[in-house]
């Protein structure tokens, strides 16, 4: 079953979930599923609902996968209690398809945000990377890694919160549901090496992602995009990141999230501590006007 087969034959507009969430409008789909503002009807509040659908033929296998991968998220974002991770309200079941029930952000995606306006600006880039590592620190003391650091998942929400949203792929401490799929899981050019090089990853992989991320979101382009999968992995194994032209002073600090190796990666303390200090620097002086 596709993913828009799954919208056509299992949800429309104003059904009602679990006679209790009723379905308002499609928000956006990916690889494992939909997302659906919906009206919580008890609670008389607004919602986001994600359906987890398997995204190949709909095998028993597939169906298995989905529910775990429904069930890691749910308990990986649970279990990050900090106001700049997406909070997840509940988790249920209904025609043998999943449903996690979390509050519905406002405001875009930090990807929309680049697409449409272009490059941020180094201080507004240093502050999403502070609130970004508190929340990645949050995630880490509960023994989570996100594992999936990148733009599409970063909200900038209308009151000035920055929140990590999904934790589909997260990798949390104590859990023995996994994923047994053998197709690759993440953005290829968000991706640590040593996720590349299928090692065990810590919390300096989502160190090397959250680099990845303030570099698109400062210079409008990626650090590592060589086109086909292969050649993008290769690149971030072995290749420096692309050209800083519009970082400044962020430059030190991208490189050295951006370090192949993740003992060598900058710590998530000194990287705050730079983002701190570059977020409070005064703006520059305006250009005079032409005579």
């Amino acid at each position: 079953m596709t993913v828009e087969a799954a919208a056509a034959g299992v949800a429309t507009l104003n059904r009602l979930v679990r006679g209790r969430y009723r379905l308002r409008s499609l928000l956006g789909h990916g690889g494992m599923g939909l997302v659906w503002r919906a009206e919580d009807e008890v609670l008389r509040r607004p919602v986001a609902l994600k359906q987890l659908v398997p995204h190949t033929s709909g095998s028993e296998e597939q169906w298995t996968e989905s529910r775990g991968r429904a069930l890691t998220e749910a308990r990986a974002a649970a279990r990050v209690d900090h106001f700049g991770a997406v909070r997840v309200y509940d988790l249920l079941e209904e025609d043998g398809l999943p449903w996690i029930v979390m509050e519905l952000l406002s405001g875009r995606t930090l990807k929309d945000v680049i697409a449409a306006e272009g490059p941020l600006s180094v201080g507004e880039v240093a502050r999403i990377g502070v609130h970004l590592l508190d929340t990645l620190q949050a995630a880490h003391r509960a023994g989570v890694v996100h594992r999936d650091v990148k733009p599409g998942n970063v909200y900038l929400c209308d009151d000035d919160r920055v929140v990590l949203a999904d934790f589909g792929i997260a990798s949390t401490a104590g859990d023995d549901v996994t994923v047994t799929s053998g197709e690759f899981a993440g953005s290829p050019a968000y991706v640590s090496p040593e996720r590349v090089r299928s090692e065990e990853v810590g919390p300096a992989s989502d160190l090397f992602s959250l680099g990845a991320t303030l570099f698109a979101a400062v210079e409008g382009r990626l650090a590592f995009d060589h086109g086909p999968l292969f050649d993008t992995l290769n690149a971030v194994l072995h290749d420096p990141p692309a050209a800083f032209v519009l970082a400044g002073p962020l430059t030190p600090v991208i490189e050295g999230l951006l370090a192949k190796d993740p003992h060598e990666r900058l710590t998530a303390e000194a990287a705050r501590a730079d983002l701190q200090a570059i977020h409070h620097l005064p703006p520059p002086p305006a250009t005079a006007a032409a005579a």
